[in-house]
């Protein structure tokens, strides 16, 4: 079977650090024939750094879909731009794999989704902690029935002080949120991903911008001081998720928060049977997964803990869950067989997402 070929269209950091390095991983199914950027040199600078012979560079998303020589496409912009280019890229009779979140708001989710449906090729959004060695210990466990009817589970993502200050993490407009939709999207995901349930009753939440104004010089914040003047979005949000089996979920997200434990991309779950907690984040040396139930008259706990890490701009190693997303992607569209990450389960996380914005700024809880 031929070798993929993929283009990059937005050539910053989680392009450079995430996308480029795991689809090299897969030299033996792709090559990185195409790359696009409003600026020429990021565009550039990646080609040199990662494109096959004869790779060619673009300023216009359009030009590269045009190019009879790219058979997918990574968008890994801003994410209002998600929605636009990747419907453009499906009527080109593209593959598209999406940054997460899937957009910025849910009507553009539909509309990438319709899009999708109709055109007859492959789909996914970079959902990619569902990869982590605990996250599919856990998953594997609720398959077969070890932890039972999951009624409860906290999607947590919170950073003590973990404010991003490179890209426009903090503008609103071009992304659509902060922390929410940043990492609080990843819990989430999950969150009902392990509980095998994506149908969804209600949702009420609440966001805040508190410490965001704030001076980030006096702030200790592990990516260096923030600009209070141009922050725009939510320093932290939480939400509370109502499921039609009447299952819950409480989601916890924060860039800035004094809090003392920075657990990001972890999830909670209690079921019948038992319950699986994964600790990860800032505060974790180690992604850690416990289980806990009873046994023989005594509760038990049991612990897993494989080496972990905060992906990609923490300093720690993200390449092995990124290489293994990537794989699974490009196996997906030569076998013609479903990604892990479907486009109906992305779906519905922004719109959960969306609905937490929506029941914010209007005092309400929305019913789905």
């Amino acid at each position: 079977m031929s070798k993929l070929r993929a283009g990059i269209i937005g050539c910053g950091g989680i392009a450079v650090s995430k996308h480029i390095p795991a689809l090299r991983s897969c030299g033996d199914l792709c090559t990185l024939t195409a790359f696009c950027d409003p600026s020429p040199e990021r565009a550039e600078y990646a080609r040199a750094a990662a494109g096959a012979a004869g790779a060619k560079c673009y300023t216009d998303y359009r030009a590269l879909l045009a190019d009879p020589e790219v058979d997918l496409v990574h968008i890994c912009t801003p994410n209002v731009f998600h929605s636009e280019i990747a419907v453009a890229a499906f009527e080109a009779k593209k593959h598209v794999y999406v940054e997460k979140p899937m957009s910025h708001c849910a009507a553009e989710a539909e509309r990438m989704t319709a899009a999708w449906r109709a055109s007859g090729m492959c789909f996914t959004v970079g959902n990619n902690a569902r990869f982590r060695p605990e996250v599919q210990n856990l998953h594997a466990q609720c398959r077969q029935g070890g932890l039972g009817e999951i009624y409860f589970a906290r999607a947590i993502a919170v950073r003590r002080r973990g404010v991003p200050t490179w890209g426009v993490f903090a503008n609103k407009a071009l992304q659509g949120g902060g922390p929410l939709i940043d990492i609080g999207t990843h819990a989430l995901d999950l969150a009902l991903w392990c509980m095998d349930n994506f149908e969804v009753d209600s949702v009420s939440g609440q966001v805040f911008q508190k410490l965001g104004r704030l001076h980030g010089a006096e702030e200790g914040n592990i990516f260096g001081p923030w600009d209070p003047d141009t922050y725009e979005v939510e320093d932290s949000a939480f939400a509370f998720i109502r499921m039609k089996n009447g299952a819950v979920i409480s989601l916890e997200s924060a860039w800035a928060i004094n809090l003392l434990d920075s657990r990001e991309v972890s999830v909670t779950l209690c079921g019948t049977r038992g319950g699986g907690e994964i600790r990860a984040g800032i505060s974790y040396p180690v992604n850690e997964l416990i289980c806990n139930r009873a046994r023989g008259g005594l509760l038990m706990q049991e612990a897993l803990s494989p080496a972990g890490h905060v992906a990609y701009f923490s300093g720690r190693d993200g390449a092995a869950e990124g290489a293994a997303d990537a794989r699974q992607w490009l196996e997906s569209i030569q076998r013609g067989t479903k990604p892990l990450v479907r486009p109906e389960e992305a779906l519905v996380v922004t719109r959960i997402l969306d609905a937490v914005y929506r029941a914010a700024e209007e005092n309400t809880r929305i019913v789905f």
